[in-house]
């Protein structure tokens, strides 16, 4: 704990001091900052940052804020204040990361940590709660029956394959348009692996596995080589003979599901969501759920799967063999 604390005022220390130097220094720091910025972080991830602090800039203009570092809490606190209820409160979060992360850009003390702006987010989540939307489930029945309803054009294919890599791998959208043709590894059972390169919980690349059943795997293969896919190409791309090969946006997958399923409310993660659903319903335990679905902490899949294990949980058994039997009237 003392160790901590140490280390946070040697932290604040050296901000007040970089605060404090000269601007020519301080204009160089600022530079090499972005430009290790670009280098560490996600493209996508430049991007919401650069669009959050957009957004920030305008909200501040409008109320006659300066919104350059450094910013008063105070004002951060009363911005907090306004989202409440206009967005989720992790995305709250993502918010006060980025104008905490141009604080350090302009190695300022960022006004998010204050606890005017710790307390302002605290009654935010007690005002309108801190529940988590869930994707709409699409389970492994209605996605075959999804893909049995497919033809035999180059859109359908592709559209198959995807499909395909969405309910067996159980995949984020950014993984599975990431995936090429050199990431497919063949198993003697007719099955597949699929390698994921990187993810959004492994973005220094370790690597991690994905199953694709046979069928899958067929469908996959034929999608292959009707597009002519090479070794180093992306496998979900554009269905157009003659177009560039090139990766999907990960959002272009929602829409591709939403077209299929004819639903507005699924997108990406729904196999997702539908997978670890149906994997409770069958009776897998949590372990394996863990490793299908890559993940580290038992606490997501239980929240995908929230209602069903309701009704499997120990008050819904004792509750069943205690059942009496219906009197017939």
């Amino acid at each position: 704990m003392n160790q901590m604390f140490y280390r946070e005022a040697e932290r604040q220390e050296t901000l007040v001091k970089l605060s404090n130097a000269p601007q020519e220094l301080r204009n160089k720091l600022i530079e090499e900052y972005k430009k290790r910025s670009e280098k560490a972080y996600a493209s996508e991830t430049l991007r919401n940052y650069k669009q959050i602090n957009r957004g920030f800039d305008e909200w501040c203009a409008e109320r006659n804020y300066s919104s350059s570092p450094p910013v008063s809490p105070s004002v951060v606190a009363e911005y907090v204040d306004w989202l409440g209820g206009r967005i989720r409160h992790t995305t709250i979060g993502t918010r006060l990361w980025a104008i905490g992360e141009k604080h350090r850009a302009h190695f300022q003390v960022s006004p998010c940590r204050h606890r005017l702006v710790e307390l302002a987010l605290i009654a935010v989540k007690r005002k309108y709660g801190t529940a988590i939307r869930q994707a709409c489930p699409l389970g492994k029945k209605e996605v075959l029956q999804a893909i049995d309803n497919l033809g035999n054009s180059r859109l359908d294919q592709r559209d198959a394959a995807l499909l395909w890599i969405a309910t067996d791998s159980w995949c984020r959208s950014s993984e599975i348009v990431g995936f090429r043709v050199r990431d497919l590894l063949r198993q003697e059972d007719g099955s597949s692996l699929l390698f994921i390169s990187k993810s959004k919980t492994d973005q220094y690349g370790q690597g991690a596995y994905a199953f694709l059943s046979e069928k899958g795997t067929l469908a996959v293969l034929r999608w292959i080589e009707t597009a002519q896919l090479k070794f180093n190409d992306p496998i979900i791309t554009k269905s157009q003979r003659g177009a560039r090969v090139q990766s999907f946006n990960p959002s272009s997958v929602s829409r591709v599901l939403k077209k299929r399923f004819d639903r507005k409310d699924v997108s990406a993660h729904s196999t997702r969501v539908g997978g670890v659903q149906d994997a409770f319903r069958i009776g897998c335990d949590v372990a394996s759920i863990m490793v299908a679905g890559r993940w580290t902490s038992p606490a997501m899949p239980a929240q995908y799967g929230r209602k069903i294990l309701a009704s499997q949980s120990a008050a819904a058994q004792v509750s069943k063999a205690f059942e009496l039997p219906t009197s017939e009237s």
